[in-house]
Formats: structure tokens, sequence, C-alpha cells
């Protein structure tokens, strides 16, 4: 419990460095202009698959998804697994909403076409709470699968946004934040919620899904830092007198920085789900001797 208590202390202080960053300062508003004004590049060519990413994101999929993975959890007659699975999905989107309306972005001259707030972005809260809570609910054994694939997911979903102009590339970071901590406040209140005799199963803890996710993450992230530096050196340069190569830097590594956050935060998740969501109870151990 400790451990989650930071996890969620950590995705909080991370979340309000991007806020203060990228919303509250012209630094980092130049930095978010610039990347999101290379998303021109290739366009034609990924428009489509972009348009289809986003379109598939609706209140209804997120509706029928959510049902889906509270199913899974009834199935395996995990009964407060399903009711928190489903809060963590329903909280981590209200407070993306939430936050979105109530976070004032400070008209500092950059990117005036597009003034007013948009941080943070709705669709990958949408994206990336629907694939942390189907990792918590999915069996051990298919778990470290579902764990590559909703993060690549969470992180295809937060460079659509960014492709098609809808958002910028602090708006997804800072989603896939929110879903983090929603994600360990879920595992305190399961763990609050278990019996005292529940069994751990060390063999379920996905450690090889857990360190590529991890080396992955810290790859991309040190990416995008590289890019950040070489994209700061050109601040003072307006985006429409920028070359297509500062440009793509910026645009590129926004993208690993966004598929970077998504995939160490669904590490830290694959690597406490294990002990969050125990085997079995040793009362179910013995039963299933005597049924036996």
């Amino acid at each position: 419990m400790l451990w989650l208590l930071l996890v969620v202390a950590a995705h909080a202080v991370a979340f309000g460095q991007v806020w203060h960053l990228f919303v509250d300062t012209r630094h980092g508003q130049l930095l978010d202009f610039i990347a999101l004004s290379g998303n021109r590049i290739g366009q034609r060519r990924i428009g489509s698959v972009v348009h289809t990413v986003l379109n598939a994101m609706s209140l209804v999929t997120l509706a029928v998804t959510t049902a889906v993975i509270g199913f899974i959890a009834l199935i395996r007659r995990r009964y407060a697994l399903a009711v928190l699975a489903t809060l963590l999905v329903a909280g981590a989107n209200a407070t993306a909403q939430l936050l979105k309306f109530r976070i004032v972005r400070p008209a500092l001259g950059v990117d005036v076409e597009r003034a007013g707030n948009s941080f943070p972005s709705g669709h990958t809260a949408v994206a990336a709470s629907v694939a942390v809570a189907l990792v918590l609910v999915l069996p051990a054994r298919v778990r470290g699968v579902g764990a590559v694939l909703g993060a690549g997911y969470a992180a295809l979903a937060g460079v659509a946004t960014m492709s098609a102009g809808w958002h910028r590339p602090s708006d997804a970071v800072a989603s896939i934040l929110i879903v983090g901590g929603w994600a360990a406040l879920a595992g305190l209140l399961l763990v609050a919620a278990q019996r005292r005799d529940a069994v751990v199963a060390r063999a379920d803890a996905n450690r090889l899904a857990v360190g590529l996710l991890a080396v992955a993450g810290a790859a991309l992230l040190f990416t995008a830092a590289v890019a950040l530096r070489l994209t700061d050196r050109v601040l003072a340069t307006p985006p429409d007198g920028l070359g297509r190569r500062a440009l793509l830097t910026a645009y590129a590594g926004s993208a690993a920085g966004i598929a970077g956050t998504a995939a160490v935060v669904m590490a830290v998740v694959l690597a406490t789900v294990h002990r969050v969501v125990p085997y079995r109870t040793r009362h179910e151990e013995a039963a299933e001797r005597v049924a036996a």
C-alpha cells in the first residue's frame, strides 16, 4: 500500500510539472506549438488511419468496453475488481474532462489560432483507461501481452490526437498520467478489500513484459528529451520559418514522449497487478482440493 501511495504521488507530481511547463509558461507553449506544427508532414499518407482511430472512440464505445471489462471480472468471480475497474475508467475520464474545463491556458502570444485550453486529452484518457482496466481484469497468463498491446493502443491514440491537430503533445501525456494515478488508487482500494488469506503467485509477475515496457519506455523518453533539447535551440524561429527536419524532430520527439509515457505507466501497472489482484485465496484453494 505504501508503494501504491508513492505511485499516486509520483503521477500527481509529474502531472503538475507537465501542466506548469506546457500550459503556464511561454517556453513550454512554444515547444508544444512547434511539435504540433510538424503534424502536416506526411499527413496525407496517415490521415485516414488517424481519423479511423479517433472516430472509434466515442461515449458508446467507452460504455461498451467498460461493460466488457466489468463482465470479464465478474465471470472470474472478482466482484470488487469489477467495481473498481469500472471506477478507474469512469474516474480517469471524468477527471480529464473536469480539468479540461477548469484549467485556464494563459494567452502568451503562442498558437493564437488555437487559443484556449485543450489540456488534458479526452480521447487519450479513454484509450489509456480502457487499456489499463483491461490489464487489471485479464487472467495472468495473457496479462503481459495485453499490457504491451494496451500501451501501444494508448500511445497510438495520443499520437493520433496530435496528428489530427486536435491536441497538443502535452495534452496526451497528461491524460496518460491521470490514468496511471487512478490505476494506483484503484489498486489501493483493491488491496484494502483483499481477504487476509489472499495468495500471491510470483509466477504471475510477467517480468519479461514489465522489463520490455520499462526499457522501451526509457528509450522513448530519452529520445523525446533529446528532441526537446534540439527543438529548444530553434524556439526563436517561427514554425513557418523552420525546415522540414526541425519540424519532424519536434513532432517525432513528442510522439516518442507520448509513447514512452504510456509504456512506463503500463510497466508500473503490470509490475504491481499480480499483488493487487491476487491469484486466489487459501479458502478457494482448499475448496478446489476438496472438490478434486
